[in-house]
């Protein structure tokens, strides 16, 4: 994604700032404080996985998405539709937006996916949260992306 069609990077250079009233300064510096108050709100998410996107790097964020979606999954039939797809998206190896994990996670999954429970995907799940926490989200918050929102916003409170 170009700098140009970033929703958020336009938002930030609207003069009249009309997309910037959902978001608020206290939200948005409870970003910086840590990873887990940037995934707790309720834009931090959105705005981080248009970061990532940015990046060429959104597939963590995703998945991690699509498991907080699968986790509330009742129907069996569902479960083990979605379990399905979501290993031949991020989990199988080769696959389109294959993430990070180590062989023995993986594994795990291909057992577990015959009789999909809640907690499948779990581990594959807080693997992917390290991953952002400890190597994207420092990036971000140095990012122009972020610096940018943050002194919008905090003008626009003057």
């Amino acid at each position: 994604m170009s700098r140009r069609n970033c929703w958020i990077c336009k938002m930030c250079r609207d003069e009249s700032q009309r997309g910037l009233s959902n978001l608020t300064l206290e939200e948005v510096s409870q970003w910086a404080q840590s990873f887990e108050n940037l995934m707790a709100t309720k834009y931090g998410p959105v705005v981080y996985a248009a970061y990532l996107k940015m990046e060429h790097s959104d597939e963590n964020i995703k998945f991690w998405m699509a498991c907080e979606t699968y986790k509330k999954i009742a129907s069996r039939w569902s479960r083990i539709s979605r379990a399905k797809k979501l290993y031949r998206i991020y989990i199988q190896p080769q696959s389109p937006r294959e993430i990070n994990i180590d062989s023995s996670t993986r594994e795990n999954i291909i057992r577990n996916i015959q009789e999909p429970t809640e907690t499948c995907f779990e581990e594959a799940q807080k693997i992917v949260y390290m991953h952002m926490e400890r190597d994207s989200y420092p990036r971000f918050l140095k990012s122009e992306m972020y610096q940018t929102l943050l002194k919008t916003i905090q003008s626009s409170n003057s």
